[in-house]
């Protein structure tokens, strides 16, 4: 080479990484930036053989399965699609109900629900393109890559030929299957046991690829040079090293879906290894066991322990009729089947087979539940009125009592004929609570004998994260949320039965235009906007809003000051002014100027669920029914009104700090009269005496008005502790509201980290375990809160904090309640 010519070494390095980024471990990662235009794109390509035709880019999910709405109109967040997205979806058009047994990508590192990143490259395919041959410019020719590339990062571009180990094209099938075979021998050869009985993912994909790659057995020999210790230091999760492929599997579920950030890598080259902080010992460092990174190790790498047991389980299986089902069973079901064998054998006793009679119920109409109905055999009738149902649909006290004695039910009223009937055809029934925490719809009564399996909450929780399972239940879940919320929304109240039904037939309808649902549903994160005051509402994604679940904030601009004017609740509508100004009956309500203009800004305060009508439907609907214009007309008057008194009004915070402390949330808040209260603590001591010397709330808290708000459970009628609870150990229970924590508590921390007002404490237990043929003393962590002494005998009526209260100052309302007490003493 002449002296005068100079090689930059690092051109190669740049010209590899052009296309790529690295990850927060350093690995590469390809990054190609996705927009808006690209979900209207369509890319057509060929996976062994067979086209496909795909959107450039896809919706970007959270790690729960949910697409990330950016606001109210519906905007989304686009991801590039990949290869294997491509890949699934063709599997799926094969065999719908288990797409991965036509899958013909293995896959190790990745999981849909995870962000991808590409480490084990077992996933890898060969990627072709046709161009013209260079000795005949007029036939075309297949030309592939020099290198295999990671579908599962990959992103698709038009005129792809994708080659797996089970292409057509033996050359290339041939190239692809021995670079995964000798990834899974090298991967096996250094991980798997050899003297123990192995089901890890890794262990079965090496079985169930064995026949087709020709897998070398002889070379799975475990190597073992580092030969680490096992870390027993946890008191749920054993830690063997020695089997860890640096998937970081563990990793991105610590941090993306538990967000607690404890497992990273440590070490460098051939001694790297997954560690816990500042590579701690599990059981030293700050991880809260909640099992979120064994259930996702596809080697023996964490492992349980033992399963959970819980009280539920236990007392499921002395009643008549209750069978377990092991995880091979779970196997068989349609649903279940999507869950990982691991996660099966943990929570084996969040799920019971029922057998049932004709007349036994399953759920009463205004109870809450934790649970759901797979339906394996029988007809069940759906009953949406029922007398045991009280105020609002809670259960009414004292009036039916559920009392089980030999397999019956006793005082079982009459209910009539059912609204409709559900069979196994339907799946599964009373998912709704399940998925929204709200109180049972409906009862659910045998017509004749058959069987189900009820399943807990957490295991629905974990089905939404497969793509399969999750269609399955959202589309099962909307219709059914439609059709109830339609059915009792007072904004159809004035209408009779026959305009009431052709409103609902115009609305579950498809659009003959768009071709889309003519109502959707969109679920919306605590802070964000639906809309602004001011904007335009004649765009094409503006709408009408009914809330179903949740509250939305209601606030306007008065001289430069943004005042909270109202606050709406499940079974409200709001954003008809700004579309149906234009209306004869409207002319003289909604001033000048402000003609399809949104009139306030609407915000959501909590987790809400808006049922949404766009703008063309909902003004053919209205122009269509004479009776919904006149409760149009009505309504925007009484806005206005309220709007007009808020105008005049001097500036209060009251509506605004009621809204910011969350107290319209609250169904039984603690609250003390500071001006009667004499610190005197009987409260305190009360509460102590009856949960063996540790009170459940802290006299202390936020204040409102006169009014101290306890630091004690306000049973939220979305309660945030529910969600992801790994063992599903909490749940609402009684009539009382009260929310409950079960004794398999794991102590993960779940429930403490939701709540938003700090009303759930971990306190430590010593427990004796067996562990190596021994019982030794185990510590471990434990959620508790305030359970409106539901166990504590002659509290029925009122809570022991309040009656120990010598003074009257004490007192169990809502958060409604509280708010309608104030504004009075304002007057």
């Amino acid at each position: 080479m002449a002296d005068n010519n100079y090689f930059d070494s690092m051109s190669a390095v740049w010209e590899e990484e052009g296309l790529f980024a690295r990850d927060m471990n350093g690995q590469l990662i390809r990054a190609e930036q996705a927009t808006r235009k690209d979900f209207d794109e369509r890319i057509t390509l060929t996976i062994d053989g067979e086209e496909i035709t795909v959107p450039k880019a896809v919706p970007q999910t959270d790690s729960q399965g949910n697409i990330i709405i950016v606001d109210g109109s519906g905007r989304t967040i686009p991801r590039r699609t990949t290869i294997y997205d491509a890949a699934l979806l063709l599997a799926r058009k094969k065999n719908p109900q288990n797409p991965r047994a036509e899958l013909n990508i293995p896959t190790v590192c990745h999981a849909e629900h995870l962000p991808p990143v590409g480490v084990c490259r077992v996933c890898s395919v060969e990627v072709a393109r046709l161009q013209a041959d260079r000795k005949d410019p007029t036939k075309m020719r297949e030309v592939a890559g020099e290198k295999l590339v990671p579908a599962c990062v990959h992103p698709v571009e038009p005129g792809m030929i994708i080659h797996t180990h089970k292409s057509p094209n033996e050359k290339a099938a041939g190239r692809v299957g021995q670079q995964v075979k000798v990834l899974l021998e090298l991967l096996g050869g250094d991980h798997l046991p050899a003297d123990t009985k192995d089901e890890s993912e890794l262990a079965q994909l090496v079985t169930k690829l064995k026949p087709t790659l020709g897998i070398d057995t002889q070379r799975l020999v475990p190597l073992r040079p580092l030969n680490y210790k096992p870390d027993f230091t946890s008191s749920l999760i054993n830690v063997d090293h020695n089997a860890c492929i640096l998937c970081d599997r563990c990793a991105r579920a610590c941090t993306v879906i538990k967000e607690n950030f404890v497992i990273g890598r440590t070490g460098k080259g051939y001694s790297t290894r997954i560690g816990f902080d500042l590579n701690d010992p599990m059981g030293e460092s700050s991880c809260v066991e909640c099992g979120e990174c064994m259930l996702h190790c596809p080697t023996t790498a964490l492992t349980f322990r033992k399963p959970i047991d819980s009280d539920w389980y236990r007392e499921q299986l002395k009643l008549p009729g209750r069978f377990e089902v092991t995880p091979e069973e779970m196997a068989n079901d349609r649903l279940l089947r999507a869950l990982p064998y691991r996660y099966r054998q943990w929570n084996q006793t969040s799920v019971v087979r029922r057998k049932v009679k004709a007349g036994d119920e399953l759920c009463i109409l205004g109870e809450h539940g934790n649970t759901a109905f797979i339906l394996r055999e029988g007809r069940f009738g759906i009953y949406l009125q029922d007398p045991r149902a009280g105020h609002q649909g809670q259960r009414a006290v004292g009036v039916w009592e559920r009392i089980f004695s030999g397999g019956t039910v006793k005082k079982i009223p009459e209910l009539g004929a059912p609204n409709f009937e559900v069979s196994p055809a339907d799946l599964i029934i009373g998912e709704m609570t399940c998925m929204n925490h709200y109180p049972r719809t409906a009862t659910i009564r045998a017509l004749n004998d058959g069987e189900v399996l009820e399943i807990r909450r957490n295991m629905l929780y974990t089905l939404q994260r497969n793509p399969e399972s999750r269609e399955v239940l959202d589309s099962v879940y909307r219709s059914r949320a439609l059709s109830n919320h339609l059915k009792r929304v007072p904004f159809f109240a004035t209408l009779s039965d026959a305009e009431r039904k052709a409103a609902q037939d115009f609305l579950t309808q498809v659009d003959p235009q768009t071709k889309q649902p003519r109502v959707k549903l969109v679920r919306l994160q605590p802070g964000q906007t639906i809309f602004r005051q001011g904007e335009s509402a004649n765009e094409s994604q503006s709408g009408f809003y009914m809330v179903r679940i949740g509250h939305v904030k209601v606030s306007q601009t008065f001289g430069g000051e943004e005042r909270v004017i109202n606050y709406l609740g499940p079974d409200k509508n709001f954003g008809e002014l700004g579309l149906l100004a234009d209306y004869e009956e409207l002319r003289d309500v909604i001033p000048a100027g402000l003609e399809n203009r949104r009139t306030a800004t609407c915000t959501a305060l909590d987790d809400v669920e808006l049922v949404v009508i766009d703008r063309d439907n909902f003004r053919q609907l209205v122009h269509e029914s004479k009776p919904l214009r006149k409760v149009i007309a009505q309504q925007t008057a009484a806005i206005m009104q309220q709007r007009q008194d808020a105008a005049m009004r001097p500036t209060t915070p009251l509506l605004e700090e009621f809204t910011s402390q969350g107290l319209y949330n609250a169904q039984r808040l603690l609250v003390l009269d500071l001006e009667s209260c004499t610190r005197c603590d009987e409260c305190v001591k009360a509460c102590a005496d009856v949960h063996d010397g540790v009170t459940r709330f802290i006299r202390d808290g936020l204040r409102f008005d006169k009014w101290l708000v306890a630091s004690a459970c306000r049973s939220c009628s979305d309660p945030y502790c529910l969600v992801g609870c790994p063992v599903d150990a909490i749940h609402r229970g009684g009539e009382r509201l009260e929310i409950k924590i079960e004794s398999h508590c794991i102590g993960c921390g779940q429930c403490a980290n939701n709540c938003p007002y700090g009303n759930i404490n971990m306190y430590s237990e010593e427990q004796k375990e067996d562990y190596g043929g021994k019982r030794v003393a185990v510590t471990r962590s434990k959620a508790t809160m305030c359970d409106l002494c539901h166990d504590v005998p002659g509290a029925e009526k009122e809570v022991s904090c309040v009656f120990a209260c010598p003074h009257h100052a004490a007192f169990r309302m809502s958060g409604p309640e509280l708010l309608k007490l104030v504004a009075n003493d304002h007057k």
